[in-house]
């Protein structure tokens, strides 16, 4: 068995970028930007719902950039672009697989239980459809969940800004929890997503001139495709080469654990449950946006792949073993690097203020639906019931704070993966997949008992941590990397998940069919009926066409490199 090795993840100390009074005037305009719209956002707050989910009251475009900008954090920048200096053309499975389908299934089928069962996270729609143990159990885990995730954004931000610009990491993780602390307290969701919207194309130009001159400086695609052929053989630019079962690859996975374990469960267990997304499909100011949020994202995020992996293959071509330990960088510095070597002064500050942009919005993202779910599902629901609604406002700007300390507390935990997306993609495994299954067994399948859903996450929560944490660490299966260890995790996890819900239902009570209303495929809600508010029903701003362009667009994609 090939042994995965584990290093800090900090960046190489010659990546200090020649930064000037331009860089930082940019940085320093931007952070102005982001205080001002969070008091001008405060405004709007004045009851929880407004606070926690926007008022409901935001047109499908904003809410569905903010959707693709929560999930384009600094993590998923400089991971994916890892992922390609490591694993080549692979990438783009986690695009076209790993994302469009999921989040058009979320759009056309989640999103009419979501928006019209009223619920205001996604936690509580397991206490609608199952019981308070599933709703007790998946609001723990998620709030966990959360804070590990945004703690990972702020430890990559410290990181990189330490490196880039020379700050301490300490200053770094203060400047930046305290900005995204200062705004989401100010204006609740509203301000989160607004900024989101910003940040999303502060990040696209910040991108785009690195992929452009990365390519320029190889010679364009025709000479970095040649340079990694003669480098890293055929299959590294290639999406599908040496992934039939038995056969050898970067990615040490074949096709099968690639399309379930990656385009099915880990893609939908993340997209469909995670509530840091969901959220921002919950604030649209009816169904039909809500459904059309993760639609008009999908169409980004076909083409956002490019402006991640391309830096990460355009890494590996200039640098000999790029990665290595010989090559005195690793897998993350990839995007930096690129910054460092190509970037001119002003170009550079709009680079540096981009992933600092995405390391807010990725953190934002995780705290505003932190603060939701501890608030609306643990607090109002178990510990305080009952108290005016400025009471739980007060307290999710409480909550708030603390969860941006806690953030700080588990950024370091990051520190053991060389590769930060590898480190999400565990977490996926371990608690959005086992969420992801109880969701769908109880959505499509009337008998699946009140019991159950505790149950079956319990399980699959537990199994995919064992397959990982004992199977696969401790050497009794082989698995030749992390990612394909997350991929076979999140299939545990899933089955294990589906045969307890089953076992457990066969031996407990259904709930009555009336409690099942709007909750169970085939059944409806008032909420559900909802006819389109005006100028909905053009045919660009229907769903279904919407969703289905973007899986033939996605499909089409993957052409050029099938072969």
């Amino acid at each position: 068995m090939q042994t995965p090795t584990y290093a800090p993840t900090y960046l190489a100390a010659e990546l200090r970028l020649p930064t000037n009074w331009l860089d930082y005037t940019i940085l320093a305009i931007y952070f102005i930007v982001v205080l001002g719209i969070g008091f001008a956002a405060r405004r709007s707050v004045k009851t929880s719902l407004d606070f926690f989910l926007s008022g409901r009251s935001l047109p499908a475009w904003i809410t569905g950039l903010a959707f693709i900008s929560a999930n384009l954090a600094a993590t998923e920048i400089l991971g994916m672009a890892a992922n390609s200096a490591q694993y080549g053309a692979y990438t783009v499975h986690w695009y076209w697989i790993g994302a469009i389908p999921a989040m058009v299934f979320l759009g056309l089928v989640m999103m009419p239980f979501y928006y019209g069962s009223k619920v205001r996270s996604v936690p509580e729609f397991l206490l609608l459809r199952f019981d308070r143990a599933a709703h007790l159990l998946s609001s723990i885990l998620f709030a966990f969940a959360a804070i590990l995730i945004a703690g990972v954004n702020l430890y990559a931000l410290a990181i990189v800004v330490e490196a880039l610009l020379g700050w301490p990491q300490w200053v770094a993780i203060v400047v930046a929890g305290a900005f995204v602390l200062a705004y989401i307290t100010l204006g609740g969701l509203s301000s989160a997503i607004y900024n989101e919207v910003l940040q999303f194309f502060v990040i696209l130009a910040a991108l785009i001139p690195i992929t452009v001159l990365g390519l320029k400086k190889v010679g364009g695609w025709g000479g970095l495709t040649d340079k990694l052929t003669a480098t890293h053989g055929q299959n590294f630019t290639t999406a599908w080469g040496g992934t039939g079962i038995g056969s050898a690859n970067p990615l040490g996975a074949n096709w099968l654990t690639i399309v379930l374990g990656l385009g099915f469960v880990l893609s939908f267990g993340y997209w469909t449950t995670n509530f840091a997304e969901v959220q921002r499909a919950l604030s649209a100011k009816n169904l039909s946006a809500g459904q059309r949020t993760p639609l008009i994202a999908a169409y980004p995020k076909i083409f956002i792949v490019f402006l991640v992996m391309i830096p990460g293959l355009v890494a590996a071509a200039i640098v000999p073993n790029f990665g290595t330990s010989g090559s005195g960088y690793q897998y993350n510095d990839a995007i930096p690097y690129l910054m460092q070597e190509l970037l001119p002064n002003g170009v550079l500050g709009i680079a540096v203020t981009g992933l600092l942009a995405a390391f807010m919005a990725g953190m934002a993202a995780n705290v505003s639906s932190f603060n939701t779910v501890f608030t609306t599902d643990i607090w109002e629901k178990y510990v305080v019931p009952g108290r005016e609604d400025e009471y739980y406002v007060r307290f999710g700007r409480w909550i708030t704070v603390i969860g941006v300390c806690a953030s700080i507390g588990t950024a370091f935990l990051a520190s053991s993966f060389s590769n930060i997306m590898s480190y999400l993609q565990t977490l996926f495994s371990f608690f959005n997949v086992p969420m992801f299954v109880v969701f769908i067994v109880g959505m499509f399948w009337k008998r699946a008992s009140a019991k159950s859903g505790f149950w079956g996450l319990l399980a699959g929560t537990v199994t995919a941590m064992v397959n990982y944490f004992v199977f696969y660490k401790k050497g009794i299966i082989s698995l030749p990397s992390d990612q394909g260890a997350n991929f076979v995790s999140a299939i545990a996890g899933f089955v294990a998940g589906a045969v307890v819900m089953f076992a457990v239902s066969l031996f407990t009570r259904p709930k009555p069919a009336q409690e099942l209303q709007g909750l169970v495929y085939g059944t409806r809600s008032p909420g559900m009926a909802e006819p389109p508010a005006p100028g909905d029903d053009a045919w660009y701003r229907k769903p279904a066409l919407l969703g289905w362009g973007a899986v033939v667009l996605a499909a089409a994609c993957y052409i050029p490199f099938s072969f």
